[in-house]
């Protein structure tokens, strides 16, 4: 298990299956990096519990909002004009990193707020059900196919 939640994250995305299932969950509204943490904690043995839930929404919500979607956003809408764009495919190129890097900062942020929170307290599979929540029909198919890219189950 990886001790960081940014190389947790990129060790799950790297496993078959997650980025499907991330890129779905993501498409009907889920936040990719809650998921993440959600996950991290669960292999973590922490538990879920609303005011942890909340904490974590509360410190990912703004910078998603303001930094990560917008980036995101602006990638999106020359995806298929770079295509045909040299110039414009390395700038999106350039955006991509720094899309990057702000999901980076933001694991960062949340992990940062899970800091203080015991380990190894539950064996319980809630955070990404809880953390999902906002999400409109959400895909629960593809929450299994995340959390068993973790497990292997």
């Amino acid at each position: 298990m990886c001790a960081d939640l940014w190389s947790f994250a990129l060790s799950t995305y790297a496993r078959p299956g997650a980025e499907d299932a991330c890129l779905r969950l993501q498409a009907q509204g889920a936040d990719v990096c809650l998921l993440l943490c959600g996950l991290w904690l669960e292999q973590r043995g922490v538990a879920p519990q609303p005011s942890r839930v909340q904490a974590l929404q509360d410190a990912c919500g703004p910078w998603q909002a303001d930094v990560v979607e917008p980036l995101r956003k602006i990638r999106m809408q020359w995806r298929a004009t770079a295509q045909h764009d040299a110039e414009l495919g390395a700038l999106r190129e350039r955006v991509k990193a720094l899309e990057l890097e702000a999901e980076r900062l933001l694991l960062s942020r949340l992990e940062d707020v899970a800091q203080g929170w015991p380990m190894a307290e539950v064996n319980n599979q809630a955070w990404l059900e809880g953390l999902a929540t906002g999400a409109a029909n959400l895909d629960h198919d593809a929450l299994h196919q995340l959390r068993a890219a973790v497990t292997g189950t």
